[in-house]
């Protein structure tokens, strides 16, 4: 074996070998989930368990029932919700936040883009 198929077998290996120590929201860090949530969410919402911003943290957000980060203070209106964060929901809610909840005091328009809401949601569904 050469000397250069050894060293691309060590690369490729070692390389393989970091990657999986990277938690997988992160490797899909690039694509247009990601993206979205970068430019959508990222200023008050967080993707790690147990640190909220201005917004609840969104780690395992999909399944979850609204309102109910520990640490958190939602409004009345969140937590008498009723929801059950599905991705049908969550369209409906970063669709039109303020007609999805009545009374809510997230500040944001919603995405009218539905490509970049079924993009954010499944990238959202990859994190937990």
């Amino acid at each position: 074996m050469s000397l250069s198929v050894l060293l691309e077998r060590l690369v490729v290996s070692s390389t393989l070998g970091l990657a999986a120590l990277v938690p997988g929201h992160v490797h899909a860090a690039g694509n247009a989930g990601a993206d979205a949530f970068a430019t959508e969410c990222a200023e008050c919402h967080s993707l790690k368990q147990g640190k909220n911003k201005k917004g609840p943290s969104l780690f395992a957000v999909v399944g979850r029932k609204a309102g109910s980060v520990e640490d958190f203070k939602y409004s009345s209106a969140m937590t008498s919700s009723g929801i059950v964060w599905t991705a049908e929901q969550i369209d409906s809610y970063i669709t039109l936040p303020k007609k999805a909840v009545a009374g809510g005091i997230m500040k944001y328009d919603g995405l009218p883009d539905a490509k970049a809401r079924t993009d954010l949601i499944e990238y959202l569904a990859t994190v937990k």
